[in-house]
């Protein structure tokens, strides 16, 4: 395990280093002039000049490349150039908001997805197996800003059971907060917890119909017992796999939801940094989903041995 674990570490490293290039390169491709967007549109060639030597907009791309790598490694991202704020305390404001609320999207995802992907395999061929499949291809169809939308209309508007917006942090007032993340999560979530259901439902079926299933319920084990034993501790497998591989997709989608319902999370960060060419804050941004990306990886393959320890991967006893 520790030979495993050191590898993936290295390529986590070598990974990072290739996302950071990347990201260099490909933020100063983007259209218009953040010095521009700094100093404003009647500010004079000597002040643009003063500005990008501030920035250090002024010195070749290497050199400005290795101050960022540099910073990077003290935790310095810099100021935002739309608000001269240092980026270190913007993410530090805002990046509680979104893991909030993808956490608590994955809570439902996986309750919601395990739950009805037990249910369509206990009752195959029947009304719930019927009615899970049903939500399933809505979770998947629809889009999450049109479910936030009617969300919004019906559930907060005219029934009135939540707020249609608004924020409050959930460890000032942890009740307070989840009620108002409660719709945002329900929305996030949907889309995750379909596709659990459905390799739920799929990993569960092909389990029960497995010689060793047959040898268990032979010696007298009841379906349920079965189902729970066997089953949906083989299904855990799939849904460990997904929820790192979508991760990253409910991150993208915290964005559109954090608009939707007004809040002040990542994803509206990420919009202001793209529409105000905010260099330091673009880079920051994404370097931070990057190394999620990597840690989440790295988790979900030394997960597989703890729920199955049948797993075996490269390096771990």
């Amino acid at each position: 395990m520790g030979r495993y674990v050191v590898t993936k570490l290295w390529q986590s490293a070598v990974t990072l280093i290739l996302a950071s290039i990347v990201v260099f390169a490909g933020v100063r491709q983007l259209p218009g002039d953040p010095a521009l967007a700094m100093a404003g549109e009647e500010a004079s060639p000597e002040q643009l000049a003063a500005v990008r030597a501030e920035m250090g907009l002024d010195q070749p791309l290497a050199t400005q490349y290795l101050a960022f790598v540099r910073d990077m490694l003290r935790g310095d991202f810099g100021q935002s150039t739309r608000t001269g704020t240092p980026v270190t305390e913007l993410i530090a404001t805002t990046l509680p908001v979104t893991l909030w609320l993808s956490a608590y999207a994955i809570v439902v995802a996986i309750v919601v997805g395990v739950l009805f992907g037990v249910i369509a395999e206990r009752f195959r061929g029947r009304w719930p197996e019927w009615g899970a499949n049903g939500f399933a291809l809505i979770g998947l169809s629809v889009p999450n800003f049109w479910l936030g939308i009617l969300a919004i209309l019906y559930l907060a508007v005219t029934l009135g059971w939540f707020p249609a917006s608004g924020y409050v942090d959930v460890l000032e007032d942890p009740l307070r907060g989840l009620y108002y993340l409660t719709l945002p999560a329900l929305i996030l979530g949907t889309g995750l917890a379909a596709v659990i259901m459905r390799q739920t439902r799929a990993s569960m079926i092909e389990t029960m119909t497995t010689d060793y299933v047959r040898t268990a319920r032979a010696k007298g084990l009841g379906r349920g017992r079965v189902l729970v034993r066997y089953g949906l501790r083989n299904s855990l497998i799939v849904v460990v796999t997904i929820v790192g591989l979508q991760l990253g997709g409910l991150i993208s989608g915290a964005v559109v939801t954090e608009r939707i319902f007004a809040l002040p999370g990542f994803g509206k960060l990420t919009l202001d940094a793209v529409f105000t060419r905010d260099y330091p804050v673009i880079q920051a941004v994404v370097l931070i989903i990057t190394v999620s990306y990597i840690l989440i990886n790295l988790a979900v393959d030394v997960l597989y041995s703890v729920v199955n320890p049948k797993i075996r991967v490269g390096g771990a006893n």
